[in-house]
């Protein structure tokens, strides 16, 4: 008998995109649909956590049509909902999981909750159909800064983790500080090429009964010390050297510490994933690891790496397959843990 294709209609509102993708048989994207609030935080700073969740209820609908017209399909062809429950903003995973639980109901179709860390690592699984489990994967973005142990597919261990601020969080910190307003990590990753990441040595933290946790927040502050330090003196400040200073401190600990692991772990393939996986320098930092390892080097192109639906319905395909599926009182989980299921 031929074996059916599964259609996966995936929705993704965790922080500042509103999402929606039409994913076929878990690697297969027919369309991925986002539409992104970062213009609209800009002016604050930051997001802001009301403004999201508003902007997340106007978008919804329209990003969840859009998903299934350019997919050319209709809700017939649905085999499943899927939706981001956590970890995330309250208020936006809220306004997904309420959109998708709605769906199932009316369709009387599957529904899929899926963890947002699970949909970045599986990320990585849309361009490169040859990856499959056992690997590592880091994790970087504004809220994570995870190594995993990618065990089997929905079967993960955290062995790493940030202590404090996550990378990304620290690139908009930095960022903000030296005038580059947000989101920091794109626009730190531009002006550190006109610098010199060796003009300023910033500490490289260790913690010492955990070696493959991060910590970001000291080196944060020896950077906003240092500006102040200048500022103080009257001595002049070149941004972009601090921008490239500072990238190459995160970009070293999580190279190294990840090459450790690899070691350690004796695995064969590494992959990176989340919003700061899209940066330039950590992406060639890596490889350069990757190739004196001997390991295959997996990654994300940019529209994967930043929060997106696609990755949620090609998490939630090796779920659908399991028969791991949600009932109507799936609820939002902001601090969802990797691995949990609620």
């Amino acid at each position: 008998m031929e074996k059916k294709d599964i259609y996966i209609l995936a929705i993704e509102s965790s922080c500042d995109e509103t999402a929606a993708a039409v994913v076929k048989n878990g690697r297969e994207v027919l369309s991925n649909v986002i539409s992104s609030q970062i213009e609209l935080h800009t002016i604050y700073g930051g997001v802001v956590p009301e403004i999201a969740s508003r902007k997340h209820i106007e978008k919804i609908n329209q990003v969840i049509e859009q998903a299934l017209e350019e997919a050319s399909v209709d809700f017939e062809k649905i085999d499943a909902i899927a939706v981001t429950y956590g970890p995330g903003l309250v208020g936006a995973l809220l306004v997904g999981v309420s959109a998708a639980k709605a769906l199932a109901f009316a369709l009387n179709k599957p529904l899929i909750g899926v963890h947002h860390i699970e949909g970045h690592i599986s990320a990585n699984y849309i361009e490169n159909r040859e990856l499959k489990p056992p690997f590592l994967c880091l994790v970087v973005s504004g809220g994570h800064s995870h190594l995993v142990q990618v065990k089997d597919y929905g079967e993960y261990e955290i062995i790493g983790r940030t202590r404090d601020d996550a990378a990304g969080e620290a690139f908009d910190k930095v960022a903000r500080a030296i005038g580059l307003g947000y989101p920091g990590g794109p626009k730190i990753d531009k002006l550190s090429k006109e610098g010199n990441p060796e003009a300023i040595h910033f500490p490289r933290a260790k913690v010492g009964e955990s070696e493959y946790d991060f910590s970001f927040s000291g080196l944060k502050s020896s950077v906003l010390n240092y500006i102040n330090g200048c500022q103080m003196k009257n001595q002049p400040i070149c941004p972009a050297d601090v921008a490239a200073s500072f990238q190459k401190a995160v970009i070293d600990v999580l190279v190294d510490h990840s090459m450790q692991a690899v070691k350690e772990y004796g695995v064969k393939q590494f992959a990176i994933a989340g919003g700061v996986a899209s940066n330039g320098h950590l992406r060639q930092a890596v490889k350069e690891g990757c190739e004196k390892n001997h390991v295959e080097f997996y990654y994300p192109s940019p529209i994967y790496c930043t929060d997106n639906a696609a990755m949620i319905g090609c998490a939630a395909y090796y779920e659908f397959i399991k028969g791991n599926f949600h009932d109507y009182d799936l609820n939002a989980v902001p601090n969802l843990k990797l691995g949990e299921r609620v």
